[in-house]
């Protein structure tokens, strides 16, 4: 690859040795092993990982570093003036969809961006990202652990910034074509620069080395929970607004197929089952029902009570 920054050589090393570690966990949790891929060339780095197991169906751990000579439009959505101009980025981009359907599927990314405005001036930088969890079946208890883990992560950067990304993701992984959140939300943000450099890539480093902390104690409580098949149906039902939210919203897909990145590393973050129901309606007063009209409908997690399936 060409020559790049120390910042984002400080980026990219952090990012590669946590996809190493993310991915130690996994398999420890499953049983199974990561299949490693490599890519490299014309200004791109890639590390694509994918586990495909007994208890987790479809782990998706990508690494990716690009030298690009014009910015993808779907970067610059707050930016615009950089639209077009030479940049750099490093990301790692993760998805976990358990066979369970009474675990949840999660997913994390964060990355970092260097772009030169077209006109010149200026090199602009900033990071983004978060982690959140999408479930199925909601269980209050999985939920005020996520969120705690999240909130633990920021609060050393200022007490005020869970609550603001808490907010930003709740509204960021919405369905509006649906009315209907993905999830129970947990942490996002895009084009943040507060603080400098330091302080930004210290939040950023916390939250990456939080998400095993938050998602791994969650899959211990439910990876071996008994279901049948009207919940691994209802679970592939929910499972296509995933899909919708990703090819129709996501920043960070629509970012990898402008780029020109590797298809197959960009979309290992679909499920590899997934149903679409026409006209689907859960039986009234089913945890299925109460998962919609109750349990992903933003709230306050850190003070919700109970602990028992919504």
């Amino acid at each position: 690859m060409s020559e790049t920054g120390s910042r984002g050589n400080q980026v990219a090393e952090f990012l590669m040795d946590l996809q190493d570690r993310i991915c130690e966990g996994l398999e420890k949790r499953d049983g199974g092993t990561f299949r490693q891929d490599r890519f490299e060339g014309a200004g791109r780095l890639s590390r694509p990982r994918v586990l495909e197991g007994d208890s987790i169906e479809r782990a998706g751990v990508n690494f990716t570093r690009t030298v690009g000579a014009a910015l993808p439009a779907a970067a610059t959505e707050m930016r615009p003036e950089l639209a077009g101009g030479r940049f750099e980025a490093a990301s790692i981009s993760l998805i976990v969809h358990p066979h369970n359907p009474y675990a949840p599927t999660s997913h994390a990314n964060w990355r970092y961006f260097e772009a030169s405005p077209p006109s010149g001036g200026d090199v602009a930088w900033w990071f983004g990202g978060g982690f959140d969890l999408t479930p199925y079946y909601g269980f209050e208890e999985d939920a005020r652990h996520w969120h705690r883990v999240a909130r633990d992560a920021c609060d050393p950067f200022g007490a005020e910034l869970y609550p603001r990304f808490k907010t930003w993701c709740d509204e960021y992984f919405f369905l509006p074509h649906r009315g209907e959140p993905r999830g129970v939300g947990g942490l996002f943000f895009d084009d943040f620069s507060e603080g400098g450099f330091d302080h930004c890539f210290a939040l950023v480093r916390s939250m990456g080395n939080a998400y095993l902390d938050a998602y791994l104690p969650i899959l211990d409580r439910r990876l071996a929970t008994p279901w049948t098949t009207k919940e691994r149906e209802f679970q592939l039902y929910r499972r296509g607004r995933y899909v919708e939210f990703n090819l129709l919203y996501d920043r960070g897909t629509l970012f990898g197929l402008q780029a020109k990145g590797r298809t197959e590393s960009i979309l290992v973050s679909m499920p590899p089952r997934v149903r679409w129901t026409y006209d689907y309606r859960p039986a009234p007063g089913s945890p299925e029902e109460r998962l919609l009209t109750d349990f992903l409908r933003p709230r306050d997690w850190l003070n919700a009570t109970g602990g028992g399936e919504s």
